[in-house]
């Protein structure tokens, strides 16, 4: 492990963070957000929906339960640099199999500690996310922040592609056969499916229509993923394709992407929502529940209003038919989740399944699969 090191933390606004690099020693660079959890720093960095980020962990010490396979959301890193006020590298909680600083540097993950992490985290709140990186401190700002200069924006980027499976996956299972299109789908997510007793079969992003159809798939489900939901416009093309044939799901960027399949817009958020303390009220039922997220695109209201004020189930017409708000985020209203009754589909921006977060929301997985029959 590379301990103590010194290193910097810049944004493309000038600000800088100085810190102690404790990852492979090396700099880059990618778009800085902030998770605002308390646990799961593993399964954050091992969801592909991180891909061409660096996460700021909001909670001041990172580490202190170690690593372990089971943590892990994908085979491999996905987010390209931690940010952290502490990080340490012990191993001797019940369940770790390493220490996470050494898992870092094992994985390539660029990694600072010692940061002022709030003084950061505020920044980014003030100004919205924005491009950075991490780098060691004999290298020049002016060298930095070329970098981050050359670093492409978040919006526009097509990350998904970088992410999906190279070739179908199969999971056997007696109950309905649920087909992914997958734009970089969380382990948790297929383990809720298999729970239930789906067979699941991931596809490449790359898919057309034809190649799901010919699956014979009793319900299509749309993942998580990173990047910008415009950016993949091949992707809403199929889905648009497929809606009203086979009932359709979406959790996150998969929510974005059947919204844009039926005719509405995603818009980029200052700074997303990353952590697991979001309050979402279900419109349907009246609950509020707590949920996790990962985002940093919404959809616009019927009216392309960012904000929806009203607790109850507005309407945009599409080319399917009504389009339902169904969730409502009570932090900043934006949309949480849509029901198309006339196409057999239905969305949701959060994760219900809570890899890593509270689990209110798991219910939706059952809900999903009544839209299979």
């Amino acid at each position: 492990m590379n301990a103590g090191s010194p290193g910097y933390v810049l944004l493309e606004d000038g600000s800088r963070y100085e810190g102690l690099l404790c990852g492979p020693g090396t700099s880059g660079t990618g778009e800085i957000v902030f998770n605002t959890a308390m646990t799961g720093y593993q399964e954050a960095v091992t969801d592909p929906s991180y891909a061409g980020q660096v996460i700021t962990f909001t909670y001041p010490m990172i580490g202190n339960y170690g690593v372990s396979e089971a943590a892990m959301e994908s085979s491999a890193p996905h987010a390209r640099g931690v940010i952290m006020r502490e990080g340490r590298n012990g191993d001797d909680a019940a369940t770790a199999e390493g220490g996470w600083l050494d898992w870092l540097e094992d994985r390539g993950v660029w990694a600072i500690s010692g940061v002022n992490t709030r003084a950061l985290v505020r920044q980014i709140r003030d100004r919205g996310a924005m491009r950075g990186g991490i780098f060691p401190a004999e290298m020049s700002q002016e060298e930095a922040a070329g970098q981050v200069e050359s670093e492409p924006s978040m919006a526009g980027a097509d990350f998904a592609s970088q992410v999906t499976p190279p070739e179908p996956v199969e999971y056997p299972g007696d109950g309905p056969h649920v087909v992914v299109i997958d734009t970089g789908i969380k382990a948790s997510i297929v383990g809720q499916l298999r729970e239930r007793g789906c067979r699941v079969t991931l596809l490449p992003c790359s898919s057309g229509p034809e190649a799901v159809l010919e699956r014979d798939p009793d319900l299509v489900f749309l993942a998580n993923g990173p990047g910008d939901p415009a950016a993949v416009d091949a992707v809403v093309g199929t889905v648009r394709e497929l809606v009203g044939k086979r009932p359709v799901v979406g959790i996150c960027l998969g929510h974005q992407l059947l919204s844009r399949a039926v005719g509405l817009e995603t818009f980029k958020l200052p700074f997303g929502h990353r952590g697991s303390n979001h309050p979402v009220k279900d419109l349907e039922t009246g609950v509020i529940e707590i949920t996790s997220q990962n985002h940093g695109f919404a959809v616009l209201g019927p009216e392309g209003d960012q904000r929806i004020e009203a607790d109850e189930p507005v309407r945009w017409q599409t080319d399917f038919g009504e389009a339902v708000l169904s969730h409502i985020n009570l932090y900043d209203r934006t949309v949480e989740g849509l029901r198309l009754p006339e196409a057999s589909a239905m969305t949701v921006q959060h994760h219900p399944e809570a890899g890593p977060g509270p689990h209110d929301s798991r219910h939706l997985f059952d809900r999903f699969l009544e839209l299979a029959g």
